[in-house]
């Protein structure tokens, strides 16, 4: 059984391509959007040639725009594409309802593949492809939102798609799997399989030249070993509104791949350093009670997910760590298995500006005077749900 809306989403794309239309990738700027970028970038590239000009990729800037699809970035788009085109939303969307509603406004068909929840209904974009909205009967549904794109490529290129391609791809969708902390179980298990099975020896540039300084030979196993790999793909490096890591991803040229994976690399110990000093910092503190809310101006919300994680994992409580800015905050979640950090911001939505993410990871944006109201509202949902 295929994904619900996976077939229109595809036969689009392609009329997109054989009319030559403008096209517009918009992903989310972690791994998961980061590959499912790459991964539909260059099944598109395979229809139409690498060289052609009528496809963008944008990615929001997280630290002054937040996370997925937003105001300012879409601004942007809508003044650099005055006459619309085919903006398709990757690993974000779902929960966007008034910036889908303003591109359709302004002249854009909009394809959104996510593997978000949904919140409140669906918005009111052209085609929909996301295994969780409620219409959908296929049983699994747990992808990352690289496995959806994966899947998406394979309907819009099936039988053409090379074999060097595919195995490519699923490097991508094996690493934005794990990296995105999805399931392992059903297709991802094999998704996981496959592309790990090739990883080692893959053709793509950008792998060679990061594998020539991170060997698996110096890790104690392969898992290890990949989360080096996942760490440094994990930049938040932008220039304008392209990850780096993108850039890297897509270079063709070994010799500039080296240079950009010694910066990666680089760049990936110094946050894992600034990771550990925030850990320690907040662990000082008072952790009594049923989750840890804590937040502060001087931290960076690129790092935030990272430590929430190592916080989760060592206290087994629900975590919610958040940057302070002038008028709001904006913060991420990660909660011990069997609990719901999406359930449990949607008992307090009324004083959040937005929220969003999977079960056990998740996002949220709030005004600074809600900031007590929502740790209060949050303690009173985990308490209740023990």
């Amino acid at each position: 059984m295929k994904i619900k809306n996976i077939e229109k989403a595809a036969e689009r794309i392609r009329k997109a391509a054989k009319n030559k239309e403008q096209i517009i990738i918009f992903a989310d700027s972690d791994l998961d959007g980061t590959a499912s970028a790459t991964i539909l970038k260059e099944t598109i590239d395979n229809l139409l040639g690498r060289n052609h000009l009528k496809t963008a990729v944008f990615f929001p800037k997280r630290k002054e725009e937040g996370y997925g699809l937003n105001d300012k970035a879409l601004d942007v788009i809508i003044s650099q594409f005055k006459k619309g085109g085919l903006l398709i939303t990757l690993d974000c969307g779902i929960t966007n309802f008034e910036e889908v509603k303003k591109a359709g406004k302004n002249g854009f068909t909009v394809i959104i593949v996510d593997h978000h929840q949904p919140i409140g209904g669906l918005p009111e974009a052209d085609i929909i492809v996301d295994p969780k909205q409620q219409e959908e009967t296929r049983v699994f549904k747990e992808y990352a939102n690289a496995g959806i794109t994966f899947k998406l490529a394979e309907e819009i290129l099936k039988e053409e798609m090379p074999s060097l391609l595919r195995e490519s791809f699923l490097e991508l969708t094996a690493l934005a799997t794990i990296s995105d902390m999805m399931i392992e179980t059903e297709e991802n298990k094999e998704f996981i399989i496959q592309g790990l099975a090739t990883i080692e020896n893959s053709e793509r540039p950008a792998f060679k030249a990061l594998f020539s300084f991170l060997s698996p030979d110096d890790f104690n196993s392969k898992r290890d070993w990949i989360s080096k790999v996942n760490s440094a793909l994990n930049s938040s490096k932008m220039d304008g509104h392209i990850m780096a890591v993108y850039s890297f991803l897509i270079e063709s040229d070994l010799e500039k791949a080296k240079g950009m994976a010694r910066e990666l690399l680089e760049e990936s110990d110094q946050k894992h350093r600034e990771i550990s000093v925030l850990v320690d910092e907040i662990t000082r503190k008072s952790l009594n009670g049923s989750l840890i809310f804590e937040g502060s101006p001087d931290w960076n919300i690129e790092y935030l997910g990272a430590v929430a994680s190592r916080l989760c994992n060592r206290f087994e409580k629900p975590v919610f760590l958040h940057q302070k800015y002038e008028e709001f905050s904006r913060g991420t979640v990660r909660v011990p298995k069997g609990k719901d950090a999406v359930k449990a911001m949607e008992s307090c939505k009324e004083l959040l500006r937005t929220f969003g993410g999977h079960p056990p990871a998740a996002g949220f944006t709030v005004e600074n005077k809600n900031i007590e109201k929502f740790k209060k509202c949050l303690l009173d949902y985990f308490d209740g749900v023990k």
